[in-house]
């Protein structure tokens, strides 16, 4: 990586917003086909891999998933998972294995059409002009609480999932976590693994099983080809769904909430607001334990099936048996015994950038810039787009494949 700073007035052929995995995977590309660029980081280089994730926080996918173009892992554990001080160096030393031209502490304010083709680029520190412009800026921007947060009382601390660290940092007594995505549960257990008192109020995420037949099941997904069907044949929605909650943590295991409610974790439907000094939840905790444990299982039906299929050797596994079952549905947790809550129910994108332009490059589902507003404005890229790279130029690489690095959110 070598540094840069914006010259207000100037032009590149393309200039990249974002310096996180995707944007430099396209500056390693754009690099390789000798096309002039410039990307644009608001902060650091993979900052948030540093700044938005807990102390324990983990991959939940085997190392050996993390490859980016022309850097595929080559650490002593490639069915280990890394760590977040590890994710974050590891993506640090991608950065210095190219000279991508990188202005950190840039954002990008407005995107605007330029007269006779290509765009204006507003950032913090100057304009810029550009032929073409890849949004690299992932879609998690802004978190989400809900309205009724602000029904709690002063006394109790609340915090969103992406500020949590670890356990001592949050006040004395019982600590409710909203949200069993991989966010959720995992800080769920890292509660309850630090002796808290731990309430969790649950939702519609599903589960998948750490291991099944002998293999991790995310390296079964990989062998069977699941992730590499292109978001062109399976569609936005499905790559911003929730992902399946498991964990890295101690060389990775299952997470199961039943378990957790074994172990004393007192668990939840859906949360639904405040009302007369309490927490209020839907009666949807059975439902959705069931739910989670009913897409684990079929993704081990998946396997079965490849495994019969390619004749493979795997040796036989029983079936989960669920280990717990509320015997009530609880709808109502006095605030009086809550010290702290955790929001672990996600972020929303923030296009705001895009200005006028959002309407032509955002998608139907409001979500996610595509590559069909390239009809009207052939510089538009985003790096869930297939086909070519901004820039492309006769014999140059196609698109970068992306890591197999879940967020963890």
């Amino acid at each position: 990586m070598r540094a840069a700073r914006v010259i207000d007035g100037a032009h590149h052929e393309v200039v990249v917003v974002g310096g996180g995995q995707a944007g430099l995977s396209l500056s390693h590309h754009l690099v390789g086909s000798g096309v002039e660029h410039l990307v644009l980081e608001r902060e650091t280089v993979a900052h948030e891999w540093r700044d938005g994730r807990w102390d324990a926080f983990t991959l939940v996918t085997p190392n050996w998933h993390c490859r980016l173009p022309g850097y595929p892992y080559d650490g002593p554990d490639p069915d280990g998972f890394m760590r977040r001080d590890e994710v974050y160096a590891w993506v640090r030393r991608y950065a210095d294995t190219f000279d991508a031209p990188v202005a950190e502490g840039v954002a990008a304010t407005r995107l605007a059409p330029r007269p006779g083709g290509g765009f204006v680029v507003s950032t913090t520190h100057g304009t810029v002009t550009a032929d073409a412009v890849a949004a690299a800026v992932g879609g998690y921007h802004r978190p989400v609480v809900p309205p009724w947060a602000s029904a709690l009382p002063e006394r109790v601390v609340q915090l969103h999932s992406h500020e949590y660290r670890n356990a001592d940092l949050l006040p004395q007594g019982p600590v409710l976590v909203v949200g069993t995505g991989q966010s959720g549960t995992q800080i769920a257990e890292d509660l309850l693994l630090a002796r808290r008192e731990v309430h969790l109020a649950a939702g519609r995420a599903p589960r998948v099983a750490r291991r099944y037949r002998g293999k991790d099941c995310m390296t079964w997904l990989a062998e069977m080809g699941v992730y590499d069907v292109p978001v062109a044949a399976r569609g936005l929605a499905k790559r911003e769904s929730t992902n399946h909650y498991v964990t890295g943590r101690d060389g990775g295991r299952d997470i199961d909430l039943r378990d957790f409610a074994r172990r004393g974790m007192q668990l939840y439907g859906r949360a639904t607001g405040v009302s007369d000094g309490a927490l209020t939840f839907a009666p949807t905790l059975e439902s959705d334990l069931d739910h989670a444990d009913s897409v684990a299982e079929s993704i081990k039906d998946d396997i079965d099936r490849w495994i019969e299929t390619e004749g493979i050797d795997a040796p036989a596994e029983d079936r989960y048996v669920p280990v717990w079952r509320p015997a009530a549905e609880p709808e109502r947790l006095d605030l009086d015994g809550i010290a702290a809550v955790v929001w672990s129910v996600g972020f929303r994108a923030d296009w705001s950038w895009l200005d006028s332009l959002a309407p032509a490059v955002l998608d139907d589902e409001g979500i996610r810039g595509t590559c069909a507003a390239s009809a009207r404005y052939p510089g538009w890229r985003s790096s869930v787009c297939p086909g070519s790279t901004p820039g492309d130029r006769a014999g140059s690489s196609a698109s970068p494949r992306m890591p197999s690095m879940s967020p963890g959110r």
